[in-house]
C-alpha cells in the first residue's frame, strides 16, 4: 500500500515550504518534521513517518513550484497563503514551531457533504488535497464506517465543516422557524442526515423524558417536507 501523509501533515509542509523554500529539503530539518508527524496522536498505530519521505514531498513540491508549473504553482500559493482552507483545517501563523501542530488537528470533528445522496457523514479521515482550475480546494475523505470505495472528492468550502451537534433537550427554545437544521430523514435503503430548514415548531410541555417538541422541516435538496419530526432528529447548524 502506498504511503499516504494525512490532510494536516500535507498543509503543514505546505505552509513551510512558502515559508523556507529549498532551506525545507535540509536533512536535519526533515529528520525533525518527520519526528513531530511520526509520534502524533494523528497516526497513532501507524508506522512512524522516515525524514526520506518528508524530504521527497518537498522535492516534489520543489518541482511543481518551477516555472513551467506557474499557473498550478499560483493556485497553490493561494491555499498556502491562509486561505479559507488552510484557515479552516487550523493552520498556525508559524511554521516553524512543530511541536503538536498536526496531531492538534485531530482532535477536531468534521463531517462532509456526500455528492452521491446529499447527506452528510462524519469524516474518519482526510486522504489527500488538490487544487483545482477553479482556485478552490478540494479534499479525499474516506467517511467514518465505509470502505475505501467510498472515498470521495469534496470541496472544502461547500462540503466541508465541523460536526453538527445533536438537540439537547433544553435547548428546543433556541431554534427558530426559518433556522438551518442537519436533520433526520428515513430512506428506502438506510437513515440519513441532511441540510433542512424549520418551517413550523409545534412547542409541548416538556416531561421527565426530556423534549416533546415536534419539528416541520423542508429539506434543502429535494424541498420535501417532512411534519412530526422529534427534536432528537434535530442537530444543530451553525451555517
Amino acid at each position: 500500500m502506498d504511503f499516504e501523509f494525512t490532510l494536516p501533515q500535507m498543509l503543514e509542509m505546505e505552509n513551510i515550504f512558502k515559508e523556507l523554500g529549498e532551506e525545507a529539503l535540509a536533512p536535519q530539518f526533515c529528520e525533525k518534521l518527520a519526528s513531530g508527524f511520526g509520534y502524533g496522536r494523528s497516526r497513532s498505530g501507524k508506522q512512524a513517518i522516515t525524514p526520506q519521505q518528508v524530504q521527497r514531498w518537498f522535492q516534489d513540491r520543489l518541482k511543481k513550484s518551477q516555472p513551467k508549473a506557474a499557473s498550478s504553482n499560483m493556485a497553490l500559493e493561494l491555499f498556502a497563503d491562509l486561505s479559507d482552507a488552510s484557515s479552516f483545517f487550523g493552520a498556525t501563523e508559524n511554521s516553524r514551531k512543530l511541536r503538536g501542530k498536526a496531531s492538534d488537528l485531530s482532535e477536531l470533528i468534521f463531517e462532509a457533504l456526500s455528492s452521491k445522496d446529499n447527506a452528510w457523514y462524519d469524516v474518519a479521515s482526510f486522504l489527500n488535497y488538490r487544487v483545482v482550475c477553479s482556485g478552490e480546494v478540494e479534499v479525499r475523505v474516506r467517511f467514518a464506517g465505509f470502505r475505501n470505495t467510498d472515498d470521495e472528492w469534496v470541496n472544502v468550502r461547500r462540503a466541508v465543516r465541523e460536526r453538527s451537534i445533536p438537540l439537547e433537550s433544553s435547548e428546543c427554545q433556541r431554534v427558530k422557524v426559518g433556522d438551518p437544521v442537519l436533520c433526520f430523514q428515513e430512506r428506502e435503503e438506510r437513515a440519513v442526515y441532511c441540510d433542512a430548514h424549520v418551517v413550523e415548531i409545534n412547542r409541548r410541555l416538556h416531561n421527565i423524558n426530556g423534549c416533546k417538541c415536534t419539528f416541520v422541516v423542508r429539506y434543502d435538496h429535494d424541498s420535501i417536507e417532512t411534519s412530526a419530526i422529534d427534536s432528537h432528529a434535530v442537530h444543530q447548524d451553525e451555517r
